[in-house]
């Protein structure tokens, strides 16, 4: 599969704007992002790709005094590993507990748990404000032998996070075919053959039912989904919930109500969201 290289130069050039562009970018297709010194490097299939599209996102940036400049380049289907290499992927500790990296990276500090992503295409290193809230909550959970489902799960590191804190069986699901390969691989890496990986959307979803179900993906496609997870669940079954802003989690806590879940707590980043929902 070949692929479009947007190389971005954001003037200020700060974690905020890097976050609500790529999410912005994201919801027309650009499956991955790196940072860059000048900005950010997006990555989108030849098939979706837009000029069109990221003009109007640039022309509509909801951050005012913005300046925003990019070029494109195109790219034959290639070893992604040397991509991001190139790109500078770096590891990543999150609330001292896990530290997340790639197998081309040396002298690892030592933490209770050691991720190995090797990314490629998909997304979810970490670096993105709502993998690592997602992370942290994760952290906070006793999976004992709980089931656990990975929705939208990109490069699987939660899923195999999940297991190494003992949940058992896991699905971990991705619509998207480079994210399906990539999970699959990262479990290889990671020694965790016991996560199920499925290519696909909520429809796969049918009489199983879940302990943790974590979900993110992006406000419109959660709050469509939110009814096919709570068939999911049985009760105390938890729901936990990111891919949105601070300003769209009134409308995801009423989707819940409607649906007889109960809000817990909310953890936010860079004005992004974390939800976490329960099932009486």
């Amino acid at each position: 599969m070949n692929y479009y290289e947007l190389q971005i130069t954001l003037i200020p050039n700060t974690e905020v704007s890097r976050d609500i562009l790529s999410a912005l970018l994201a919801e027309i297709g650009f499956e991955s992002f790196t940072e860059s010194e000048t900005g950010l490097n997006a990555f989108i299939s030849e098939k979706l790709f837009s000029e069109e599209k990221i003009a109007e996102i640039i022309e509509n940036f909801p951050l005012p005094d913005s300046n925003i400049e990019y070029r494109i380049e195109y790219i034959k289907s290639q070893d992604w590993n040397e991509e991001w290499e190139k790109n500078f992927f770096q590891p990543i500790i999150i609330d001292d507990k896990v530290v997340i990296h790639s197998s081309f990276h040396k002298d690892i500090p030592l933490f209770e748990y050691d991720i190995v992503i090797d990314p490629k295409m998909a997304f979810g290193t970490g670096h993105h404000s709502t993998t690592s809230l997602m992370v942290s909550y994760l952290l906070e959970l006793d999976l004992e032998n709980k089931s656990f489902l990975d929705m939208g799960c990109g490069t699987a590191v939660l899923a195999i996070l999940a297991k190494m804190k003992g949940a058992n069986p896991i699905t971990a699901i991705d619509i998207d075919e480079w994210a399906y390969e990539n999970s699959i691989e990262n479990i290889q890496l990671n020694k965790t053959p016991e996560i199920e990986v499925k290519l696909g959307d909520a429809s796969l979803l049918g009489a199983e039912s879940y302990d943790v179900i974590f979900a993110n993906i992006n406000r419109n496609i959660l709050l469509a989904d939110i009814p096919t997870y709570v068939q999911c669940m049985h009760s105390n079954s938890s729901l936990f919930m990111s891919g949105f802003y601070l300003e769209d989690m009134d409308v995801i806590i009423e989707k819940c109500k409607e649906h007889q879940l109960d809000f817990i707590s909310h953890k936010e980043k860079n004005n992004w969201v974390a939800v976490h929902f329960l099932k009486q």
